[in-house]
């Protein structure tokens, strides 16, 4: 996501940005209704998303890139249109706009300073602007963790799947998404407060899931051993994600001084 338009405004905190980002998730609901093959809603997007993938991780970095299409669809594209939070948007328009994202293989040159692509390689830089998101381990524990789900998911009849796995599953999804949607934002004092933001929804994405996973404890579909490893590795990344969240909020704080 491109945020330039930021540098000459007021910088807005995580609890500024957390109120037009969930401005942005009601608009985009409506968008994704627009879009999607299944309006109604019928079939759960993780579903349909497996039937159109290569495999699992493929499956989960397609719905990381759709969600992250759909918030960006409602970013201005210049500093005027903050001003006026009532102009409705064109859906027609999303279908024409160039966009950046963690996975696009054909990112902007000048949006990247030539010679330092070596740093994306590097742990070092994993919290700046010229870093990558496959270096932030909290990420990749969670596309794993999400890819395991998936997997498990497929194994279940059709019959059982309930209500319970299918917020379940969508809520592991969403953890994965919400940290890329945060990283996209970047570092700098301008916009971490947006990365917070994300970061924090990602934070309610797991703890929703832990809920999700308990009440499916005693279901027929879910043994004992796997249950328990689920529980262990979603608690884990939930505890990463909140440790996550405060280092951020130090370095925002950091900034302001």
């Amino acid at each position: 996501m491109s945020f330039d338009d930021f540098d000459d405004g007021p910088i807005w905190n995580e609890h500024q940005w957390e109120s037009h980002l969930n401005e942005i998730e009601k608009r985009s609901e409506q968008l994704r209704r627009f879009i999607t093959s299944d309006p109604k809603g019928n079939t759960p997007r993780w579903v349909i998303l497996l039937e159109e993938s290569l495999d699992e991780l493929d499956a989960v970095e397609a719905f990381i890139e759709e969600e992250l299409l759909l918030d960006e669809a409602y970013f201005p594209e210049d500093e005027d249109d903050w001003e006026d939070d009532d102009d409705e948007w064109d859906d027609d328009d999303f279908f024409f706009q160039d966009d950046n994202f963690p996975f696009s293989d054909d990112d902007d040159d000048d949006d990247f300073d030539y010679g330092e692509e070596w740093k994306e390689l590097s742990e070092d830089f994993t919290f700046s602007d010229y870093g990558s998101i496959e270096n932030l381990i909290v990420y990749k524990d969670a596309r794993n963790f999400a890819v395991d789900v998936l997997k498990w998911a497929e194994t279940i009849p059709a019959n059982l799947q309930t209500k319970q796995v299918h917020e379940f599953v969508s809520s592991v999804l969403k953890i994965t998404a919400k940290l890329a949607g945060g990283y996209s934002f970047g570092f700098e004092q301008d916009v971490l407060g947006g990365n917070i933001a994300y970061t924090k929804k990602a934070l309610t994405s797991a703890n929703e899931a832990l809920d999700y996973l308990q009440t499916m404890k005693r279901e027929p579909f879910i043994v004992k051993a796997v249950y328990s490893k689920f529980h262990s590795r979603l608690f884990e990344i939930r505890n990463e994600i909140g440790i996550y969240v405060q280092e951020l909020r130090e370095r925002f704080d950091l900034g302001l001084e």
